[in-house]
């Protein structure tokens, strides 16, 4: 299933497929941690320990699979304590699973679920990464490419900017042209490859892009994956179509 909103940077979408279906909200959810975050006034400079042992929504303990985190980094402080901006800063630049987590728990799933009502979106990202026990019990992150412009639409300011420091420049940014400035986050895993992105166009307004692909052609890796390029190729194409986009918009 592809679903893909283009929108302009604020206001309503100018083109829509699949806008609502729901697909598994992968790594995308971790915009809604960092949000949250961000809103909840704790101390971005307190030093938090790095563990590895986390409470389900079901009231049990699991952990995350180093294996399987896109971001070594984190793992080498296991035992240690971090700044809370620094765990912030690697669950969106590097995507890491441990991270976000650990950040998770510095505000609750309540105040996730705050972030995607007060952005409109209809679904939400209630559980922790790999919170098995949840998920075994019927708890799921669910996300639509519409509840992903709307998330990106209602971000301050300072989120936005830190999601423009994103490493994983693939899918949706690999269609731009080289330095296009963007704010954007990615998630993948075998069966499904999503990206959302605020783009700022040097000769044309900004634009809201969200494509959520659930299907075969999502090989789970990172940058060699045939879903990668299907949505570099819908980037290319809605970046080619950028004046386009603030035109339709004031149309409606």
């Amino acid at each position: 299933m592809l679903s893909v909103v283009v929108a302009p940077g604020q206001g309503a979408p100018v083109f829509a497929r699949g806008a609502q279906v729901p697909h598994d909200a992968a790594s995308t959810m971790k915009v809604a941690v960092l949000a949250a975050l961000y809103r909840s006034g704790v101390d971005w400079d307190a030093r938090v320990p790095v563990v590895n042992r986390f409470r389900s929504l079901t009231g049990a303990v699991y952990g995350n699979s180093r294996s399987w985190d896109s971001d070594p980094l984190p793992w080498e402080h296991l035992g240690e304590r971090v700044p809370l901006r620094w765990l912030a800063g690697r669950m969106v630049t590097h995507s890491s699973n441990l991270a976000t987590n650990l950040c998770l728990e510095q505000v609750g799933p309540e105040a996730v679920a705050e972030v995607w009502r007060r952005a409109g979106a209809t679904g939400g990202s209630p559980r922790g990464i790999e919170d098995y026990p949840a998920r075994d019990a019927g708890v799921h992150n669910r996300v639509s490419a519409l509840d992903l412009v709307r998330l990106l639409q209602s971000l301050e300011g300072e989120v936005l900017a830190l999601l423009e420091h994103n490493a994983h420049r693939v899918d949706l940014a690999a269609g731009l042209p080289p330095g296009t400035r963007l704010a954007s986050k990615n998630g993948w895993f075998p069966g499904l490859r999503h990206s959302a992105a605020l783009v700022h166009p040097d000769d044309a307004p900004p634009y809201v892009l969200a494509v959520c692909y659930t299907g075969p052609l999502a090989g789970g890796h990172d940058v060699e994956d045939p879903a990668a390029r299907l949505l570099a190729r819908i980037s290319r194409g809605v970046w080619q179509r950028r004046q386009a986009i603030a035109v339709a918009s004031a149309d409606r």
